[in-house]
């Protein structure tokens, strides 16, 4: 059951792969506001449905990534009767084979189709710890926001993020910047492709 013309958020050459994913009786797919937090999840309903809750978002390809991501919670859920982690190995491999049959170029552009490849081959429990990826499907976004990505300051640098927040650059961990906000003297985990005001000290 699907409460929004979810065809209409994806590539049309996807629509006949993704129909048959997402035609069963138990299953709800619900499209929301965007979240901060996350694209898309999944969970058992008690009255024993299923449900996926989507990001609306005007990017088909990431859209389309997000749903299959989902839907692979969704086959494991339903396939595999005993409890095993969100992210481990009986995901990726679900997830891998889901996602198989969509990777070629009338549905992807190359530059996020090459990344894409990458991508699954052993896939992070997050799209947007997949760097490369990010990069590849933010050129398929609107921004007019005068914003850059954070790896492209350098340590002690500030900048504005999350509604006139300001942080201090402070340093690269393996994957991510530690960044103080000023106000509070607190330390958050930033990804590298998280955009960003600069300000000027």
């Amino acid at each position: 059951m699907i409460g929004f013309n979810l065809l209409e958020l994806i590539p049309e050459a996807s629509h006949e792969l993704v129909k048959p994913l997402i035609s069963e009786g138990c299953l709800n797919i619900k499209i929301v506001k965007v979240r901060k937090t996350k694209h898309g999840d999944f969970k058992k309903l008690k009255d024993g449905f299923n449900q996926i809750t989507l990001n609306h978002i005007d990017n088909k390809y990431r859209f389309l990534i997000t749903l299959i991501h989902e839907l692979a919670h969704y086959k494991v859920y339903k396939n595999i009767k005993k409890r095993v982690s969100p992210h481990g190995v009986e995901w990726k491999i679900t997830y891998k084979l889901m996602m198989l049959p969509f990777l070629n170029n009338r549905i992807f552009p190359n530059e996020i189709l090459t990344r894409l490849v990458i991508h699954i081959k052993n896939p992070p429990a997050s799209t947007d710890s997949d760097t490369n990826l990010v990069v590849a499907l933010n050129k398929f976004d609107y921004f007019n926001d005068n914003k850059i990505y954070l790896n492209d300051l350098s340590e002690n640098c500030l900048f504005e993020y999350d509604q006139g927040k300001v942080f201090l650059v402070q340093r690269k961990l393996r994957k991510r910047y530690i960044c103080k906000e000023l106000s509070s003297g607190r330390e958050y985990l930033f990804s590298p492709v998280a955009r960003i005001k600069p300000i000027e000290k």
